[in-house]
C-alpha cells in the first residue's frame, strides 16, 4: 500500500510535470522537427531541408502552408554567428521567411514584407553573449538560444510542375554559412524530404521528457526561465546529468503529459476571440497576449503568458515579427451553426470577391486533433494561386469541403476524411487595410447537402449573407 507521503510526492511530481509541458511547448514543438530532419533525412544542422512540391500529408509538421515551397534551414551558433544569404525577388520569384530561437520567438521576417523588403539581405544570428561588433553589410540578429530556424516560403505562381520547378530554383538561390567562411563559403546543401513522413506532431506521453531534457541539456538557462530550474530538477531533468527516470516515473510523465495535452485541448476547444465580429467563427490564429509578448521579446516585467504559448505552440510552428504584414490567419473549428466539422459531411466556404490581399490567399483542411495535414488525401487547400477554381457570377468563389468531390466540382474541392474531424486555416499574403478595417468579411462555412452540391440549380443553395 502506497503511503500518505509517497502519494504526496507522486501528485507533486505529476503537477511539476503537467507545468512543464506547457511550459516546454515552443521549444520541444522545435526539436520535434530539429529531430526528424536528422533521424529521417540527410539533412543537418547549418544546412536545408525542403520540401520539393507544394506539401502534402506526408509532411506532418503543424499546420503547414501547402500553398508554398517550403524550406527550412536549422542553425546552431555555438561555433560562431551563422549568415542566412537571401535573394532579392526579382522575375523568378519570391519569398516570405521568418527567423527564430529554439523557443520560436520571433528574431526577424525577412522577404517580401520582411526587413529586406524584398531586395535580399544577408542576414547574421549571433550567439548567446556575443560581444564583438557585427560586420557592416548584414542585418545582425542577436539570439539568446545557439539554435533556431528560418521558415522559408518559395511563393508559387501556380501549382503547375513549370511553376513548382521554378519556385524550387529560387530558393535554391539561398545560402546558409558560418560567418567566419564568409569570404569563400562552401555551397549550401539541401535536402528534399517530400517522400519523407515528417512528423512532428505533439506527443502527450513521456518522450515529451525527452525531447525537454535535449533543450536544457543544449542551450543556456534563460533569465526569465530559471524559475524552472528546481521543478525541472525534481523531475530528473539537470543541466550537465543524465536523465534516466525510471519505469514507475515514466509513467507519471506519460499521465502528466496527458493530463496537459487535455487541458491544452479544452483551451483551444473553447475557441480564440473571433475576428470579423463577435459571432464569427473565424478566430484569430493565436491569443493576443501570447503574440505581443514574443514580438518584444518578452520584454515587459509584469507579463509571460506561458499558458497561451503552450497553447499556440500545440497547433502551430515558427513565430512571425510583424503578424498582419507579410502575412495573416484566420482559424476556424465550427461551422456558421457552432457544429464541430466532420470529415464525413460536406461544406461551403464562400470567399468574397476581391480578397484584401497583395499576393494570394488559401484555405486548408487539416486534421482536428492532431492540427497536422490530413492523412491520405490527395490535396490539403485550395488558393487564388489555382487558375482553374470555378468563379461565381459575382466573382466570389465556393471551396468545398467533404470526403468526396461534388460532381462538376472538383476544381473547388478539399478532401476530408469521413472517420476524423477537421478544422480550417485562411490564409492571407501580403494583407491589405480592407481585412483589418473589415471592409472584406468571410463568411462562415456553412454545411450543404452533398446531392446539391454535386449539380443543379445554384438557386437553392443556401448562400452565407
Amino acid at each position: 500500500m502506497t503511503s500518505p507521503s509517497d502519494q504526496l510526492t507522486q501528485r507533486f511530481i505529476e503537477r511539476r510535470a503537467v507545468e512543464s509541458v506547457i511550459w516546454a511547448m515552443p521549444a520541444v514543438n522545435y526539436d520535434l522537427m530539429l529531430q526528424e530532419m536528422l533521424s529521417k533525412t540527410d539533412g543537418k544542422v547549418n544546412q536545408v531541408v525542403y520540401w520539393g512540391r507544394p506539401l502534402d500529408w506526408h509532411n506532418q509538421t503543424l499546420t503547414p502552408n501547402p500553398d508554398a515551397i517550403y524550406f527550412m534551414a536549422f542553425f546552431n551558433t555555438k561555433d560562431g554567428p551563422i549568415v542566412l544569404d537571401l535573394p532579392p525577388g526579382d522575375s523568378d520569384g519570391s519569398f516570405n521567411a521568418n527567423i527564430v530561437n529554439v523557443w520560436q520567438m520571433p528574431l526577424e521576417d525577412a522577404g517580401l514584407l520582411g526587413a529586406d523588403k524584398g531586395k535580399g539581405a544577408k542576414y547574421l544570428i549571433l550567439p548567446p553573449g556575443y560581444a564583438d561588433k557585427a560586420p557592416d553589410g548584414y542585418i545582425a540578429l542577436q539570439s539568446d538560444t545557439f539554435g533556431g530556424y528560418m521558415l522559408f516560403r518559395s511563393n508559387l505562381k501556380s501549382h503547375d510542375s513549370a511553376d513548382v520547378a521554378r519556385s524550387i530554383a529560387y530558393g535554391k538561390r539561398f545560402k546558409v554559412y558560418p560567418l567566419a567562411q564568409a569570404a569563400s563559403p562552401a555551397p549550401t546543401v539541401f535536402t528534399d524530404a517530400k517522400d519523407i513522413t515528417f512528423d512532428s506532431t505533439i506527443r502527450y506521453d513521456a518522450s515529451f521528457f525527452e525531447h525537454l531534457d535535449r533543450i536544457v541539456q543544449s542551450e543556456p538557462w534563460l533569465q526569465r526561465d530559471r524559475a524552472m530550474i528546481d521543478p525541472l530538477k525534481s523531475l530528473g531533468i539537470e543541466k550537465g546529468k543524465p536523465f534516466r527516470p525510471d519505469d514507475a516515473t515514466r509513467a507519471q510523465f506519460a499521465a502528466a503529459a496527458r493530463e496537459a495535452g487535455a487541458w491544452l485541448e479544452a483551451k483551444y476547444d473553447a475557441g480564440l476571440p473571433p475576428f470579423f465580429s463577435a459571432t464569427s467563427r473565424w478566430t484569430i490564429p493565436a491569443p493576443s497576449d501570447m503574440v505581443k509578448a514574443a514580438q518584444e521579446a518578452y520584454a515587459d516585467p509584469n507579463s509571460y503568458p506561458i499558458d497561451t504559448r503552450g497553447l499556440a505552440y500545440s497547433y502551430a510552428f515558427v513565430g512571425i515579427k510583424r503578424l498582419g504584414v507579410g502575412q495573416f490567419y484566420l482559424i476556424s473549428i465550427r461551422d456558421k451553426d457552432g457544429r464541430s466539422f466532420d470529415g464525413g459531411q460536406t461544406y461551403r466556404l464562400t470567399v468574397p470577391a476581391n480578397a484584401p490581399v497583395e499576393q494570394y490567399w488559401s484555405v486548408t483542411a487539416y486534421d482536428r486533433q492532431t492540427h497536422a495535414l490530413i492523412k491520405n488525401v490527395p490535396r490539403a487547400s485550395r488558393s487564388s494561386q489555382i487558375p482553374e477554381l470555378q468563379k461565381n457570377a459575382d466573382g466570389s468563389i465556393d471551396i468545398l469541403f467533404g470526403p468526396k468531390a461534388p460532381t462538376g466540382k472538383e476544381s473547388n474541392w478539399v478532401p476530408t476524411d469521413p472517420k476524423r474531424g477537421f478544422e480550417a486555416m485562411f490564409r492571407l499574403y501580403g494583407p491589405t487595410q480592407a481585412l483589418f478595417e473589415k471592409k472584406w468579411v468571410l463568411p462562415d462555412i456553412e454545411q450543404v447537402s452533398a446531392q446539391t452540391m454535386g449539380g443543379g440549380n445554384e438557386d437553392t443553395i443556401r448562400r452565407p449573407r
